[in-house]
């Protein structure tokens, strides 16, 4: 360690480290607008908050849960459920905000520490891996606020903890406007298929029929989607862990076309073809969420090397040509409508596989779709080069970060 490092606990750091609070503890309910409510589900192991998760309480509620009003610089750590140690730091952008029982609330005194480097060291891969180990094996594992203040790590002087800060911010900072970009891009994919397969803007000039999804242009035809391609799902299998090995992802791995593998686990290869003899993955293959958070979609547009579980998996490898048309249905205001209105479950909820072999799809003809295809590709490439992107990023970030926190590696200016 540098001479200059000093170890400390983060409780002699902080203001503050307490929990949220859950609305129904005291009668109230999540509502349509209002004040920001971040759930555990929100936070991630790159430290990045998922503002479109977020749910919302009334300024009543908020009002009343005092003790877990959030405020800039509070960073949210997760102490409840299967992935411990998921961090977020607010955002001026993201108040007025509160939080529930499931999320820790870190408060530093910016005299003691910088409250962006101390987030990076709740995001170092070696305490993240401390935590989950520490938890224990019960059904619900969890730390507790004075484990937390426990936490023991080494920490530079403050302008040096300004400098590493500012180096892996910069990356931070690329990854969130690849996002951002991706966000705009796939807008604009989503009102060009609305302009075409729901307004029928470019066919109003022809003859349209009646069908089961009401009016639509003569020649095209209504489906249902296993007439298109195959449907399937993952394992229901919970295949041994193992320290090397294929990666098994499920629904809470999958985000806004992307896949988190930091809390994805590994199983060995007997298990991974055992998997992949009922359910391969390929490349061009659509992913989606089947329970917990229902209804996000992920492209496969790599040589997958790992297998699913409880997701639901649309074979569209073999049919190019509907891919991209399939997708933005998805992500359509219609899919998603059509998706919410199947979930059942009253603690957890799920759509069935019987209910996505069920789906009705307009197909328009084959020079329809090839003429879309064309158009809607470029936005989808362009996002697949940012998604590319912003995995070279957060490689670079993950192998730079553990380095500089520790001392490892040291800027040119603080060498001693």
């Amino acid at each position: 360690m540098p001479n200059n490092w000093k170890t400390y606990k983060l409780s002699e750091l902080t203001d503050v480290i307490t929990k949220g609070t859950t609305p129904s503890t005291y009668g109230f309910g999540f509502t349509d607008d209002g004040i920001n409510f971040i759930k555990s589900e929100s936070t991630n192991y790159d430290g990045r908050l998922d503002e479109t998760s977020f749910v919302k309480v009334s300024k009543e509620a908020h009002e009343k849960l005092k003790r877990s009003q959030l405020k800039e610089n509070d960073i949210l750590f997760s102490m409840a459920g299967a992935y411990l140690g998921k961090t977020g730091i607010v955002y001026k952008n993201h108040l007025p905000a509160n939080t529930n029982q499931a999320n820790g609330i870190i408060r530093v005194n910016p005299n003691k520490a910088l409250p962006k480097f101390v987030s990076f060291i709740l995001r170092n891969p070696s305490l993240i891996n401390y935590v989950n180990a520490s938890s224990g094996q019960s059904a619900q594992p969890n730390i507790n606020l004075t484990d937390i203040g426990n936490l023991d790590f080494k920490l530079p002087p403050l302008q040096e903890q300004k400098s590493i800060a500012q180096i892996l911010s910069t990356i931070d900072d690329k990854i969130e406007n690849n996002l951002a970009i991706n966000k705009t891009l796939e807008e604009m994919a989503m009102a060009l298929y609305k302009h075409w397969f729901v307004d029928f803007g470019p066919f109003q000039n022809g003859e349209f029929v009646e069908s089961e999804l009401g009016s639509i242009p003569k020649g095209w035809e209504v489906k249902k989607i296993t007439d298109l391609i195959e449907v399937k799902d993952g394992t229901h299998d919970s295949p041994k862990r193992v320290e090397d090995g294929f990666y098994l992802i499920t629904s809470k791995h999958i985000g806004t076309n992307t896949i988190d593998f930091s809390s994805a686990y590994k199983i060995s290869n007997d298990d991974f073809i055992k998997i992949n003899k009922r359910s391969l993955v390929e490349k061009g293959d659509i992913l989606m969420t089947m329970i917990g958070t229902v209804g996000n979609f992920y492209f496969v547009n790599e040589e997958p090397n790992y297998v699913i579980k409880n997701l639901g998996l649309f074979k569209t490898s073999k049919t190019p040509l509907i891919k991209i048309y399939l997708f933005s249905f998805f992500k359509s205001k219609i899919g998603q409508e059509y998706i919410k209105a199947q979930m059942t479950g009253s603690t957890q909820q799920y759509v069935t596989l019987k209910t996505l072999r069920n789906i009705d799809i307009l197909v328009p003809n084959e020079q329809i779709l090839t003429d879309y295809n064309h158009l809607a590709n470029e936005y989808y490439e362009q996002i697949l080069i940012n998604i590319k992107e912003n995995q070279t990023l957060t490689q670079l970030r993950d192998t730079l970060l553990p380095k500089l926190i520790s001392g490892e590696v040291r800027l040119k200016e603080f060498r001693e």
